[in-house]
């Protein structure tokens, strides 16, 4: 019975090992998935912001089979 305690005892320590090994993982994924959101939002803010400021002539333009 000793043993077989033992045996469980040390599955758990492994598995608790590879819990904060895998939520340290996650955590940092997430942080990167916020930082690559922002980064997202800016850029579209940016393309918006560009988009009223161009004024083109369509007279200047390069036919698309050029």
């Amino acid at each position: 019975m000793a043993a077989r305690i033992t045996e469980l005892e040390i599955k758990l320590g492994f598995a608790e090992d590879l819990i904060d090994t895998l939520n340290g993982t996650v955590f940092r994924q997430q942080e990167q998935i916020d930082l690559l959101q922002s980064q997202l939002t800016e850029l579209y803010r940016r393309m918006r912001e560009a988009e009223g400021q161009e004024r083109r002539d369509p007279g200047e333009e390069i036919p698309p089979h050029y």
